[in-house]
């Protein structure tokens, strides 16, 4: 019965990493239609896509106290159909002080989504005793493929946003809310209804001296990351000189590849271990910066960008994972400050890369995340295996055999 509730609340967490991938994308690759309804200014646009970052590392830090005193599945629980609406409303609105707020709830409620389903991936991960993190990962890539693909038909059809957004909504909130009965935290093997949470984490502090490695980690990748997503057609139209239509290529292939490498990723963790799994990916990642960077046209920098989507896709959710390793006392604290990192890599990636363009080279930019994603190697022992000493003094749970 254990064995089938474990099954159970990882079948239900990979559906929502699967619904937040959908939602995700099918805001960000409509903003320029959200301007256009909207008539955000292109000075003004800026402030909103930072607001929205800024606003889920508040909703993360928020999570870390709540999840104190309730059960990190009950927040994601209600921050799931939050967001789904919340995406609804940035479709709904006419005024421009209706999405501001549509997005401002959209921001906070990400952040409790975010950190609350990677608290439950690495709860489920310890239970199981081997890496499935990644596969709650590839199920993200999955949906914001499905949302991007969803978006494009949006776009090529002249659809308006609400008409976009609704059926998505209507399909994915009913689901991803009757999936959540069966969420399961995964370090007690507990469903709900069990009995009370045991307060793991009590008097387990989480220094922030230590955390900082992985910290430097996730900024890292997510400063890679949205280089990608922001600056990938523009590099391939105006430097390589691609047509238009080719320039949106690169984004869709980074998406696939990322969605390949968390396929298959944790069959690389269980085989050579998670160090081994990030030194490869980070070497892999940097060298397809390398490549974007001296390309000479523009299916060689496709070759770079793919080569990014394989490198990069590991390194996060193994950066979770190891959280949850080195402070099996209190993961979820650890993971709630963690998770902020991920918004200030969004945060510096896209403004750094664009002011170095146009100072410098776009070529010239590309080095920079290049070398910081290289710089992975220097903390990639904080990936290992064992716990630390100083998680709480808890033991580590024993292996369940699950399928």
């Amino acid at each position: 019965m254990k064995d089938a509730r474990l099954r159970h609340g990882r079948a239900s967490l990979a559906l929502s990493f699967f619904v937040q991938g959908v939602t995700f994308a099918l805001l960000v690759t409509r903003i320029p239609a959200i301007q256009d309804r909207y008539g955000i200014s292109d000075g003004l646009l800026p402030v909103f896509l930072a607001a929205v970052p800024i606003l889920a590392g508040v909703g993360s830090v928020v999570t870390e106290k709540v999840v104190a005193r309730a059960r990190p599945r009950v927040v994601l629980r209600w921050a799931q159909p939050v967001v789904l609406l919340a995406l609804l409303g940035v479709g709904a609105g006419s005024e421009l002080w209706e999405v501001a707020v549509a997005l401002g709830v959209f921001g906070l409620s990400v952040g409790a989504l975010d950190a609350s389903m990677n608290m439950m991936g690495v709860s489920l991960q310890r239970a199981y005793g081997r890496s499935i993190m990644l596969g709650f990962h590839a199920a993200y890539s999955l949906g914001g493929i499905a949302g991007a693909s969803m978006a494009w038909a949006g776009a090529h059809w002249d659809l308006t946003l609400l008409v976009s957004y609704l059926p998505a909504v209507v399909v994915l909130l009913p689901a991803a809310f009757i999936g959540s009965r069966w969420y399961v935290e995964g370090a007690e093997g507990k469903a709900e209804g069990d009995g009370p949470r045991e307060k793991v984490s009590s008097g387990v502090s989480v220094p922030f001296k230590l955390l900082m490695p992985l910290c430097l980690v996730m900024s890292f990748a997510y400063i890679g990351d949205s280089t990608v997503s922001n600056w990938s057609a523009k590099y391939l139209q105006d430097v390589l000189g691609s047509s238009e239509q080719l320039s949106t290529v690169p984004y869709n292939v980074y998406m696939v590849t990322t969605l390949l490498g968390r396929a298959v990723g944790d069959f690389g963790v269980r085989r050579f271990g998670a160090v081994a799994v990030v030194r490869f990916g980070s070497v892999l990642a940097a060298a397809g910066f390398g490549v974007v960077a001296v390309a000479s046209g523009a299916w060689i920098g496709m070759l770079g960008f793919t080569m990014l989507g394989l490198g990069l896709c590991v390194i996060v959710p193994q950066t979770f994972a190891a959280a949850g390793r080195m402070f099996p006392g209190a993961s979820d604290t650890a993971i709630a400050r963690l998770n902020v990192f991920n918004y200030v890599g969004f945060l510096v990636g896209s403004p750094l890369v664009g002011a170095l363009g146009d100072a410098w080279s776009y070529r010239g930019a590309m080095l920079v995340p290049m070398v910081l994603v290289l710089a992975t190697l220097v903390y990639a022992k904080s990936f290992g295996p064992e716990p630390a000493r100083y998680g709480g003094g808890h033991e580590r749970p024993r292996t369940v055999d699950v399928g």
